[in-house]
């Protein structure tokens, strides 16, 4: 069994039940390596990996509620446009950094209307069933 706090090595595919795929670390050209508890890899992600040996392979399913949540209305937002320097260039259907004062957040502009910026935080993954095939490559201390 894996353990908390090893290294592992993974090579995996990440698909959506429309058979769309959003990762895969074989383009990538090498496997993903993590340290399995400490939060890079989503729970249900990790607890798949425990009970494997290195060789061995596995499909998940990981329901939206254990991934990235539901899609969340309340979460899409209308901030004036006087608050973005530069507001007209803002790239409409692509992810933005946003600071505040608490924090960064990361937002998908969806449109410029009427003096106001309407964003997205949701994640881009957010609603959806995660589908991964997994292949545990190595693990070390």
């Amino acid at each position: 069994m894996v353990e908390q706090g090893q290294k592992v090595k993974v090579d995996f595919i990440g698909r959506l039940r429309n058979g769309a795929e959003f990762s895969n670390s074989h383009l990538v050209g090498e496997p993903l390596q993590f340290t399995m508890g400490q939060g890079v890899m989503l729970a249900a992600f990790e607890d798949a990996i425990r009970n494997m040996n290195v060789g061995d392979e596995v499909h998940i399913e990981i329901p939206c509620e254990q991934a990235y949540g539901r899609y969340d209305k309340a979460y899409v937002e209308r901030v004036p446009m006087s608050l973005f320097p530069n507001a007209m260039d803002l790239p409409v259907g692509k992810y933005i950094v946003v600071e505040t004062p608490e924090e960064s957040l990361r937002a998908r502009v969806l449109k410029q209307e009427g003096g106001w910026v309407y964003l997205d935080r949701n994640h881009e993954l957010a609603g959806e069933d995660l589908l991964f095939d997994i292949k545990l490559v190595e693990v070390s201390d």
